[in-house]
């Protein structure tokens, strides 16, 4: 089942979050969360998953911690 509110994303931004984790880049990257609060953070992402039809990255920031970022809602990114 798809998210009723869940944007695809340009398989072209797709390829270059595969590439970053390919490569380990580090990315400053902004999101929005569930609640729709922005943040603004240094991560590497890890992983890429499909889940009910919604797509998603795996971040862990620099202390070791984890996050889930669905992609629709990164609303910008630049490497590090």
């Amino acid at each position: 089942m798809i998210p009723t509110d869940y944007v695809p994303i340009d398989c072209g931004l797709y390829s270059e979050y595969e590439l970053a984790i390919m490569h380990g880049d580090r990315l400053r990257l902004g999101w929005r969360d569930n609640a729709g609060h922005a943040h603004i953070g240094i991560v590497t992402p890890t992983d890429l998953f499909t889940r009910e039809g919604a797509e998603f990255m795996i971040v862990m920031d620099a202390d070791g911690e984890t996050a889930v970022i669905r992609l629709d809602r990164i609303t910008h990114f630049t490497r590090v």
